[in-house]
C-alpha cells in the first residue's frame, strides 16, 4: 500500500512561546431563507415546506497565542468539499486564520436541505450559496467573540442509544442486491424476524467524546461532544430539523445553565455509518418516544446524562498547545463497467424522469449512469489537531466504528475523538471485510464509490497524522 503524504500545515506552539487560552464559539442560523427546499437523506426525494427547528452551523475557534483552530458543525446530511473550501477561504480572508487549521463537516440529520446529489434528491444551488456565507460568517463571530477561557477534556459512556445496524442473516436467507446479486452475507436493518438473523457484523462504539471550555471565571463557554450514533429521524414529514444533534445543543446548555450567545454546546458524529438507534436484537420493536423529536429528545438527554457525569472530575487548563496537520491522498472509485452502465441506460429509457423511483433497482439504475461520469481516483482531505494531550481527526466518510475504534486503540494522543463527514463527502467507508460481505452500505452509488482499499488507506494516514503531531510535540517538550 503506497501512500503518499503532502504536508500542508504544521503549525506547532510551546506554552511558552504562546500565551494563554482563547476561545470564543457562535451557533449560525443557517436555514434556508425561503421554501419549499429539497430534503437529502432517503432514496426517494422529498420536499420541505418549512423548519421545525432552525439548522445551525456550531463553530468553535480555539487560540493558544500562535495557533488558531477551527472546529464547526453543520446540520446537514453531507456536505461537498467544494462548498467547505469556498467557506473556508471566504473565513480565512475575514479573520487570517488558514484553511488547513478548520476542520468543518455535517452532522447528518436527514432533515437537512439537499446541497449535493444523492440517490433523488439534487443540489439547491441557491441554499449552496446561502450555506457558503453563513458557515464563513459563523466562524468569523465565533474568531470575533473570543476571550480568555480555560479548557479540559474527558470520556463518558453510553451504550444504551447504539446498536449495529448490519446483521449476518442465516444461510436460508436470499439477500438480492440492486444489481440482481444474492452474494450478500450482511443486511441493513433487517427487521426484527430473529428466525432470520445470527448476530450483528461488528461492535458498536460508546465513548462519548468531551471538550469543556469556560470562560477564566468558571461559566460556562462550550461543550463540544462526539458521539457514533448515524442519527435519529422523527422530525415532522416535510420539516426540516437539526435532529437529535440541535436538541442535544439545547438540553447540553440548559443542564450547564448556559444561554446562547454566551454558551454553545455541540455535537458532532464520529464513526457511526454501521449504526442507529433501533435495537433489531429484541426481537421487536422497542418503545420509541412518540412526537416530534420525542425520540432524538431522548437521546439527547441520555448523552447529556452521561456527559454530566464526567464534568465534575474533569481538570482545567489554560496552558496548551494547539497545532494542526493536513494532508490529501488520492483513492480510487469503483466505476462501473460498459455493460453495467449500458444496461443501466436501457432500464432509465423505459422510466419516466427521477424523483419518486420506488424501486431500489431503478435507483440504483441511476447511480450507475451518473457514477460512470466520476473520475476513476479523487483526492479526498484528510487533517488532524491537537489539543493540549487530545486529539481530533477527520474522515470525509460515513465511517464505519471499527475505524474509529481502530484509531483511538493506535492513537499516541489518549483521547482520540474521530469527526466524520468532515471537510467533504466521500460516501461510505466500509472496511476490506465489510465489503467482502456486502449490504448496502456497499453497494456502489454516489454514496458509496470508494475502492474497497479505502478504508485501510485513510486510517493509516490519520494514524501517520497524528504520530506526526506527537512527535513534534515531544520534540517541542525538550
Amino acid at each position: 500500500m503506497r501512500i503518499t503524504l503532502l504536508l500542508i500545515a504544521l503549525a506547532m506552539s510551546s506554552p511558552a512561546a504562546g500565551g494563554e487560552l482563547k476561545a470564543g464559539a457562535f451557533a449560525m442560523d443557517i436555514s434556508p431563507e425561503s421554501y419549499p427546499v429539497s430534503i437529502n437523506g432517503g432514496m426517494r426525494d422529498r420536499m420541505a415546506k418549512g423548519a421545525h427547528d432552525p439548522l445551525m452551523a456550531r463553530c468553535l475557534v480555539l487560540e493558544d497565542g500562535t495557533t488558531t483552530l477551527v472546529v464547526a458543525v453543520c446540520d446537514s446530511c453531507m456536505i461537498p468539499r467544494d462548498i467547505f473550501d469556498a467557506a473556508k477561504k471566504l473565513a480565512s480572508r475575514a479573520t487570517g486564520i488558514p484553511t488547513s487549521h478548520m476542520m468543518t463537516s455535517a452532522t447528518h440529520t436527514h432533515e437537512g436541505v439537499t446541497v449535493t446529489g444523492v440517490f433523488q434528491s439534487d443540489p439547491e444551488p441557491a441554499y449552496r450559496e446561502h450555506l457558503t456565507k453563513k458557515l464563513a460568517e459563523g466562524i468569523e463571530t465565533a474568531w470575533k467573540r473570543r476571550q480568555p477561557a480555560q479548557i479540559a477534556w474527558g470520556s463518558g459512556h453510553d451504550p444504551s442509544q447504539l446498536f449495529n445496524r448490519r446483521w449476518f442473516t442465516q444461510p436460508s436467507v436470499v439477500n438480492e442486491d440492486p444489481f440482481g446479486k444474492t452474494t450478500d452475507a450482511v443486511k441493513m436493518n433487517p427487521g426484527f424476524d430473529l428466525k432470520r438473523l445470527k448476530e450483528p457484523s461488528g461492535p458498536i462504539d460508546p465513548e462519548v467524546g468531551i471538550i469543556s471550555l469556560q470562560t477564566k471565571e468558571g461559566k460556562p463557554l462550550a461543550l463540544f461532544a462526539n458521539y457514533s450514533l448515524h442519527y435519529v429521524g422523527d422530525a415532522p414529514a416535510n420539516m426540516l430539523s437539526g435532529d437529535y444533534y440541535g436538541v442535544f445543543a439545547e438540553r447540553m446548555a440548559a443542564a450547564l445553565g448556559g444561554e446562547a450567545p454566551a454558551f454553545m454546546a455541540v455535537m458532532s458524529n464520529a464513526t457511526s455509518g454501521n449504526i442507529n438507534n433501533v435495537d433489531y436484537g429484541a426481537g421487536k420493536p422497542r418503545e420509541r418516544k412518540e412526537g416530534a423529536l420525542a425520540q432524538s429528545t431522548a437521546v439527547a438527554l441520555s448523552v447529556v446524562d452521561a456527559i454530566k457525569k464526567v464534568l465534575p472530575d474533569l481538570k482545567y487548563s489554560s496552558d496548551i498547545t494547539l497545532a494542526a496537520v493536513e494532508t490529501e491522498i488520492e483513492l480510487g472509485v469503483r466505476l462501473p463497467s460498459k455493460d453495467d452502465v449500458q444496461k443501466a441506460e436501457e432500464r432509465l429509457a423505459k422510466l419516466g424522469p427521477p424523483g419518486q423511483y420506488a424501486d431500489v433497482k431503478d435507483v440504483y439504475a441511476r447511480e450507475t449512469v451518473l457514477l460512470a461520469k466520476y473520475p476513476p481516483t479523487v483526492k479526498v482531505l484528510l487533517q488532524a489537531f491537537q489539543i493540549g494531550d487530545m486529539a481530533l481527526a477527520s474522515s470525509p466518510c460515513e465511517t464505519f466504528c471499527e475505524t474509529g475504534l481502530a484509531i483511538k486503540a493506535a492513537s499516541p494522543f489518549k483521547p482520540t475523538f474521530v469527526v466524520e463527514l468532515a471537510n467533504g463527502y466521500n460516501g461510505y467507508l466500509p472496511t476490506p471485510e465489510h465489503h467482502a460481505w456486502g449490504g448496502y452500505e456497499t453497494w456502489r452509488a454516489r454514496s458509496s464509490y470508494l475502492a474497497a482499499d479505502a478504508e485501510p488507506k485513510i486510517r493509516a494516514t490519520l494514524l501517520q497524522l497524528l504520530d506526526q503531531l506527537h512527535a513534534a510535540k515531544a520534540s517541542a517538550a525538550k
